[in-house]
């Protein structure tokens, strides 16, 4: 198995509010990579965030299914995993690419659960491409930092959850756009995931920066930071690369 977590795969832009297909982000060598491991004609299946919002999901697949092969990544099909059809998963056999979608974390995590998914992942022979949520839950105890208002004050909201055991690397992505951001009152970075990293490592990746897991090895692509113990500092830069 190959897995690629990013923090945004890109694959679609919003115009006048609609959703359209774009190609893959390309920064830090993102989809040359991934058109290296990419296999012709690819069967594809995406594991929905939300396996209730209908109209997202349709969207995310309608778009994936013209940008992947805008980006020169073949496919066969391509078909997405919500709660019309759950039963999608039991076929991982004949899926060369397992999508993890974006969305919100817990949501996301639930519905993996539902589907007994680190179970079925455990044989897998593909590639796992993540982004986002999608990303944050391959973890094998996942940093479910709160994202949405009242979950920062809320005492009985879980920050630490089973993942699908993927990595032990826990990921905060769209650092670029929340390192400032307030959630319940709070500073999202400095008063909430700083108190939440003690005794834990999370690596903050802006968008365009991706983890690839393969063959043994966990490198980081493009501007990355590591939060561990209620500090930060950068570990990798753009146009550069770390193995962890």
């Amino acid at each position: 198995m190959k897995v690629m977590l990013t923090s945004s795969l890109g694959g679609s832009s919003k115009v006048n509010g609609t959703r359209v297909p774009s190609i893959l982000i390309q920064r830090n060598g993102l989809l040359d990579i991934l058109k290296s491991i990419w296999k012709q004609d690819a069967t594809v299946l995406i594991i929905c965030a939300d396996p209730y919002d209908y109209d997202k999901n349709d969207s995310v697949c309608s778009c994936l299914r013209e940008s992947f092969p805008m980006s020169g990544l073949s496919i066969s099909h391509i078909e997405k995993c919500d709660s019309r059809n759950p039963n999608a998963v039991e076929n991982l056999d004949s899926v060369d690419v397992l999508v993890l979608a974006g969305g919100h974390v817990p949501t996301q995590n639930k519905f993996m659960e539902q589907l007994c998914l680190r179970e079925r992942l455990r044989d897998y022979q593909g590639i796992v491409v993540a982004w986002s949520a999608g990303s944050m839950n391959c973890a094998d105890i996942v940093y479910a930092g709160p994202e949405l208002d009242g979950e920062a004050i809320d005492p009985s909201y879980k920050r630490w959850i089973t993942g699908l055991g993927l990595t032990d690397i826990n990921i905060f992505p769209h650092f670029q756009s929340l390192k400032d951001d307030y959630l319940d009152g709070l500073r999202l970075i400095e008063d909430i995931t700083f108190a939440d990293s003690i005794g834990h490592e999370i690596i903050a990746l802006n968008d365009g920066s991706y983890i690839l897991i393969a063959d043994g090895k966990s490198t980081i692509y493009g501007e990355a930071y590591m939060i561990k113990d209620g500090k930060q500092w950068q570990i990798c830069k753009d146009g550069e690369f770390l193995v962890l």
